[in-house]
């Protein structure tokens, strides 16, 4: 849904940097996936095509905030 967020809190060293990766168009979503060490957080279409892609070394980063849109009840607002 337009408007999800991930956040991506990653170890910097010295210091510590935020990333964010948002659904910017309706229909779009944001999936997350850990492989082989490796965080990944992408930006998808409806029909699964990936939009763009950021990519963390799992052991750098420190937290991993998923931020949904609030949906409404039925029949609110649309």
């Amino acid at each position: 849904m337009k408007g999800d967020r991930v956040e991506i809190v990653v170890d910097a060293g010295d210091t510590t940097r935020t990333y964010e990766v948002v659904a910017t168009r309706a229909g779009r979503r944001v999936d997350t996936a850990v492989r082989r060490g490796v965080v990944e957080v992408s930006e998808v279409t409806r029909n699964g095509s990936v939009v763009r892609t950021a990519r963390f070394m799992a052991n750098r980063v420190l937290a991993l905030v998923e931020q949904p849109v609030p949906r409404s009840e039925e029949g609110e607002g649309e």
